[in-house]
């Protein structure tokens, strides 16, 4: 008799139920988007599942990895928020929303977490902050754009051709729509369109994306 593994056997945990997540600065705004499968290895389970989660009017937050890591972690990350509010009688700043979700990673290093943040905030200045952290929370502070999931190669590779600084919400709009449909059509593991979040100083405006559905 023969055992039959269907999928990649070598797969990391990381890439199980695909997904990914971009964000990306502009001038006194920036643009998260995150894709819609949930799937397990290249089956595909949903075609609707976000990634992203609204914090407050300037902070938003992305998570990639394992789906069921993601449900875990950002169940825990809403009550330390809820309990920052109530000491502190305030919304959590940019920066201090990414050193809790880096210690919050790093607490848990010898039992991580298999799940890597990406998160946007703008900042009361107007300057937009970026940050990305791997699974054990050591962060990544880019000034242009911090992407994370199965096709962060080619995420990157369109960001950088697409991105250019100072650009107003609606054209970062655009090059992040771009960016994120190209690069889901080159991975097999993420796509079915897309949730995009257009994050001002003045509002927060929510777009879905019609993407491939093959």
């Amino acid at each position: 008799q023969f055992l039959y593994f269907i999928g990649d056997p070598a797969m990391s945990i990381m890439e199980l139920n695909g997904g990914a997540v971009m964000a990306m600065a502009g001038k006194e705004c920036f643009v998260i988007i995150s894709d819609h499968r949930l799937g397990e290895q290249f089956k595909t389970i949903s075609t609707s599942v976000s990634k992203l989660h609204v914090i407050n009017d300037r902070c938003i937050i992305g998570l990639t990895g394992l789906r069921t890591d993601q449900q875990t972690f950002g169940a825990k990350l809403k009550y330390e928020l809820e309990m920052y509010k109530l000491r502190e009688e305030r919304e959590i700043p940019g920066k201090a929303l990414c050193a809790l979700v880096a210690n919050m990673l790093y607490e848990h290093r010898f039992g991580p977490y298999f799940t890597e943040p990406v998160m946007a905030t703008l900042q009361p200045d107007g300057s937009v902050y970026l940050c990305a952290t791997d699974l054990i929370g050591a962060p990544c502070e880019p000034a242009d754009y911090v992407v994370g999931g199965t096709c962060s190669n080619s995420l990157h590779g369109m960001c950088e051709a697409l991105w250019q600084p100072d650009l107003g919400p609606e054209e970062l709009f655009e090059v992040a729509a771009q960016a994120m449909l190209s690069a889901v059509d080159r991975d097999c593991l993420s796509g079915f369109g897309a949730t995009a979040y257009i994050v001002t100083k003045d509002r927060v405006i929510k777009r879905e994306l019609q993407g491939r559905k093959d």
